[in-house]
């Protein structure tokens, strides 16, 4: 394919990756850079757009939604891009406007936000030594240069990670006690007003559907009505650079479609931008039967692109450091689709949460500290009445159940449940629930791979500074002081690399950092105490 646009008024946009971080560039590009729809091309590897923020299935054969994520009105860059597109289900309403709605009606007040041994505990106290508090407060004071690759274990005493604090901290946002001290920082400063409330998640925003189907799909849509060409089932393999001025310029993208290897020739003033690694590369599913494949081989794309690119410029980033630690990066989560209200209206008795009103569940006792969510019903656009659909996880795939004698990621989804259910105590409605429903299991190798120790450089600026016409985006493009594995981090370096790249007079809203206030900061600081 040849580009011919040498003389035209506009570039040429070439968006690599079909995520949220592609979607909300391209959005910027029409909105504020006033760039031809037409003029946009989005390449992605697989047949569906939406990258990690995906969700399908049906009611027959199974929902399938590989994570979860929870909103918050300090997500100033997410709430931007969803102010100026349209909901699915009514296109006189924005899909902020939607949320907001829905979160005025159905409001989240875990009643169960911890259970051990089958019984709620009260975690209204975050279980702090004057020791523990000492050190998140030095934390928060120190440099990310101080802290440097050091891990989260090595700045907190052990009995740190046995606090209610902990517990629900690290099943919220996904921490491991092995992930990087600098991220763990990021989280304290940027949501310290989640202190006063993680007991019951009540700031939490959720949307009315699954993220795709009530963010991914109406952005799509919005994007194909304007012209944006979505060019799906290709896979970019490599970029070409040549110099001008000494600064690194793309002029030829390389890809596979239909089994052919192809090319395009760009010019300076055209746009690449790369949605470098991914969260959820080579994941695999398993069945009521058998357990999913840990898959290391970089099967997916997104890893090997990075690789490429990385070769001609020190300044493109180290992807190593994030692909290659497996063991470190990986959880599993599950879907279940249950045909009948029975385990919903357990929980509900259980926890005093209808469905929707309620988080995240943690057992804590649970080897695999597994948790679970049970969104409002129905989850999916077309999901039948009477078939419920809920999420979970385990952070440590690797360890022996508790009830099920084998370790999480050698499961099937039949033992996954039962050993939920005993965790539960649910045993005289554990064959009926079972034989009802369907536990479909996702392994993810790469999925907290954002979280890993790192050094500076490690992750490539937005725009580097040695690049003219290259940009990338994504959770592992770096967005200093803001925090990976969102969707505010991904719109967010989709903002960035418009406005720059465009050299518009333009900057994304400024970060929200809880800590900045000094009422939060009081809140937070009486939580501390309890």
């Amino acid at each position: 394919m040849k580009n011919t646009n040498d003389i035209g008024k506009h570039p040429h946009v070439y968006l690599v990756g079909g995520g949220i971080a592609s979607l909300a560039a391209a959005a910027y590009f029409i909105r504020d850079g006033e760039i031809p729809a037409d003029q946009i091309t989005i390449f992605e590897e697989m047949n569906i757009a939406g990258g990690s923020l995906d969700g399908g299935g049906t009611a027959e054969n199974g929902y399938v939604l590989r994570g979860g994520r929870m909103l918050n009105f300090s997500y100033h860059c997410t709430y931007d891009l969803f102010s100026f597109i349209p909901s699915l289900t009514d296109p006189d309403v924005t899909v902020l406007e939607e949320i907001k709605a829905f979160n005025k009606k159905i409001k989240t007040h875990a009643g169960a936000r911890v259970v051990e041994g089958g019984s709620i505990i009260d975690v209204s106290s975050m279980g702090f030594s004057n020791k523990d508090r000492l050190d998140l407060m030095e934390m928060m004071a120190v440099t990310e240069s101080y802290l440097e690759t050091r891990r989260i274990d090595e700045w907190f005493e052990p009995a740190f990670f046995k606090t209610n604090f902990w517990f629900m901290w690290d099943t919220m946002f996904a921490f491991q006690p092995w992930h990087s001290a600098v991220e763990f920082k990021r989280y304290l400063h940027r949501f310290l007003h989640e202190f006063s409330r993680i007991n019951t998640l009540a700031g939490v925003d959720r949307t009315p559907y699954n993220q795709f189907d009530s963010m991914a799909k109406p952005l799509i849509r919005w994007l194909k009505k304007r012209g944006v060409r979505f060019e799906m089932g290709v896979q970019v393999t490599g970029l070409d650079f040549c110099e001008e001025a000494g600064k690194k310029v793309v002029e030829r993208i390389h890809y596979v479609q239909n089994q052919q290897e192809l090319e395009i020739s760009i010019i300076s003033r055209d746009l690449v931008l790369v949605t470098i690694g991914s969260m959820t590369a080579d994941s695999s599913l398993g069945t009521m039967e058998s357990p999913p494949e840990l898959i290391t081989g970089k099967k997916d794309g997104s890893w090997r692109l990075w690789e490429q690119i990385a070769q001609h410029s020190s300044e493109f980033g180290r992807p190593f450091v994030f692909d290659n630690r497996v063991e470190e990066s990986k959880w599993e989560s599950f879907t279940v689709t249950c045909q009948g209200t029975q385990f919903f209206d357990l929980m509900e008795e259980f926890s005093g949460n209808p469905a929707g009103t309620g988080a995240l569940v943690t057992f804590k006792d649970s080897n695999w500290l597994m948790s679970i969510v049970l969104a409002y019903q129905p989850h999916f656009i077309g999901q039948p009445e009477g078939v419920t659909v809920f999420w979970g996880y385990g952070l440590f795939p690797d360890r022996v159940g508790n009830f099920i004698p084998k370790k999480m990621a050698d499961c099937s989804g039949a033992e996954i449940m039962s050993e939920l259910l005993s965790h539960l105590r649910f045993d005289q409605a554990r064959e009926q629930i079972i034989n009802s429903c369907n536990c479909i299991p996702c392994m993810l190798p790469y999925i907290t791979s954002e979280f890993l120790t790192r050094a500076a450089g490690d992750r490539p600026e937005v725009v580097p500074a040695d690049s003219v016409n290259l940009a990338f985006i994504g959770q592992f493009a770096e967005m200093p002081d803001d925090t990976v594995f969102t969707v505010e981090y991904s719109v967010r370096t989709a903002q960035t690399a418009v406005y720059q790249l465009l050299k518009l007079d333009k900057e994304p809203a400024p970060m929200y950092h809880g800590a900045r206030h000094p009422e939060v900061l009081f809140d937070a600081m009486k939580t501390m105490l309890i």
